[in-house]
Parts: structure tokens; C-alpha cells; sequence
């Protein structure tokens, strides 16, 4: 073999080996492109986890924190109820002159702006409920709306009906029903009764006892009257009336000419010196 041949072989053999060298080369690059890309994916991962970990004890931690302040504390019980004649009085030693405000029939047409004029003024009051005004979604949300205000919700049965009139099974559904009813709609029972007509039996008495609510009656109301069905004559009689005294139990209906009346009841009634009470203070505790 001449010199020039074996000159042009080394060549050759030089030429592979560097072309294999550089093949092999990047393989080694990609891989490497390609480990970094996985670490970065999967690093990437593990901060989202971290991070949507995070987030959810946030969340929780919050949710929890929320559920905690919803809590109320209850209010002090500092009035009772005097079943001689249904008039509210101090438990111990505290204002005499209050008078408890109690609208029936609720909520018909005019309830919801009953309960916003008087939350408009400060003063509360019970909404003494009867159950075929709470039967469509709108009336459900009316009457939740009326309880959302902060005003008490009462039972004043189903369907209005004279108890003494009906049987010991139909008075059940009257009461009973329209109490599962309400805690439906507003999340919990009625701690108040009212019989329509204030006729009670002993079955109404029975079962408002088992059903751990106060029964009440009321001290004087005149608004189904003909004469006071105008909110001058109501007004005046409803804060003049010879009934009034230190604890009236003052019955009014959710009524149109109740509800253009009660500005002037509510301010009457302050301008002679009484306290309008927040029934929340009434202790429902049958003795």
C-alpha cells in the first residue's frame, strides 16, 4: 500500500469517528433538554399542589372562622308574660312602661312593608304567621325576608280557623304543620302562639306546651273594626286607647290602613314615654 492510500484510509476512519462522536453528542443534549424539561414540569406540578393546598386550608381556615362568627349569643330573658290579663312585666326590677307590638295574619299583602317601616324606626315586633300565606316561593321568601329584618316570627295556625270548632286531629295540623312549616322557610321554630280569635281549647294548650312556645293573647287592638279601618282613627285610638297601660300586649293585622297607621302609632306611643320592647326579651319558659 502506497503512502497516499493509507493517508486517505486514516481520513476516512477520522471523519466516522467524529460523526459518531457528535451523534452521540446530542443524544446526550436531548436527554439532558429533556430531564430539565420533566424536573421543570414536574416542579412546576408540585408548586401548583402546594399552591391549590394552600388555598384550600385558606378557604377552609375561613369557612371555619365564618361558621364561628355566625355565632349569636342569646339575649338575657328580662321580661314575662302575666296570663291575667297578657301584659309583658319586668322579671326583676327594670322598665315597667313597654309595650309589646304584635302583628296577625302574616304575611298577606302589606307585611313585608309593615316590617320595614318599623325596622326604619328602631322598634320591633312579632309577625304572627298563618300558614296559607306562606304556601307559594314568593310568600316563603316574603316571610324570610320579614324574619332576615329581625323580627320574630309567631304561629297563628295554618288556616285561621275557630279551634274550639275543629277536631283534637284537625287542631294538630293546624299547629303542628304550620310549625314545620316556618322552620322550613326560616331555619327554626316559632317560640310564639296565638289562636286566631284568642280561642284557645285544651288541645291548642297541650300542644303549644309540648311544642315549648308561650301562648299569648293580647291587651286590646281595634283595626278590624269598620270604624278605625283608616290609619287617622287607628292611630289615635291604638295610642289613646283606655286600654293602654304599662305592658300592653297591642294587637294590630296586616291590613292596609295598619300599615299607613303605624308611624304615627309608634311615635305616639314614644311621645307618652313607652318603650317599644324587643320580643327576644320575653322569656317563653312555661313555670
Amino acid at each position: 500500500m502506497n503512502l497516499k492510500n493509507f493517508l486517505l484510509i486514516l481520513l476516512v476512519l477520522s471523519l466516522s469517528a467524529c460523526s459518531e462522536d457528535s451523534v452521540e453528542t446530542k443524544k446526550v443534549e436531548k436527554t439532558e433538554r429533556e430531564q430539565v424539561y420533566s424536573n421543570e414540569e414536574n416542579k412546576e406540578s408540585s408548586n401548583e399542589v402546594a399552591e391549590t393546598s394552600e388555598t384550600t386550608k385558606t378557604t377552609e381556615t375561613s369557612e371555619t372562622t365564618k361558621k364561628e362568627d355566625v355565632v349569636i349569643p342569646k339575649l338575657e330573658k328580662l321580661y314575662k308574660l302575666n296570663e291575667a290579663n297578657w301584659t309583658i312585666e319586668p322579671i326583676n326590677e327594670g322598665n315597667r312602661k313597654v309595650v309589646l307590638l304584635t302583628i296577625d295574619d302574616a304575611p298577606d299583602k302589606n307585611g313585608l312593608e309593615m316590617a320595614k317601616i318599623l325596622h326604619s324606626l328602631g322598634v320591633n315586633a312579632i309577625f304572627f304567621v298563618n300558614g296559607h300565606f306562606i304556601e307559594s316561593e314568593e310568600e316563603k321568601q316574603t316571610l324570610k325576608q320579614i324574619h332576615d329584618l329581625g323580627f320574630v316570627i309567631g304561629n297563628h295556625t295554618y288556616s285561621h280557623s275557630k279551634l274550639s270548632e275543629l277536631t283534637p286531629q284537625q287542631q294538630k295540623m293546624e299547629i303542628l304543620s304550620l310549625n314545620l312549616e316556618i322552620e322550613k322557610i326560616i331555619g327554626e321554630k316559632p317560640t310564639f302562639f296565638r289562636a286566631p280569635f284568642g280561642v284557645n281549647t285544651e288541645i291548642s294548650r297541650q300542644l303549644v306546651k309540648q311544642e315549648k312556645m308561650l301562648l299569648m293573647n293580647w291587651t286590646y287592638g281595634y283595626d278590624w273594626e269598620k270604624k278605625y279601618q283608616n290609619p287617622h282613627e287607628l292611630s289615635n285610638i291604638m295610642v289613646n286607647s283606655p286600654y293602654l297601660t304599662d305592658g300592653a300586649n297591642l294587637l294590630m293585622h296586616d291590613r292596609p290602613w295598619t300599615k299607613e297607621a303605624l308611624v304615627a302609632i309608634v311615635k305616639g306611643l314614644q311621645t307618652k314615654g313607652y318603650e317599644i320592647i324587643n320580643p327576644e326579651l320575653i322569656d317563653t319558659v312555661i313555670q
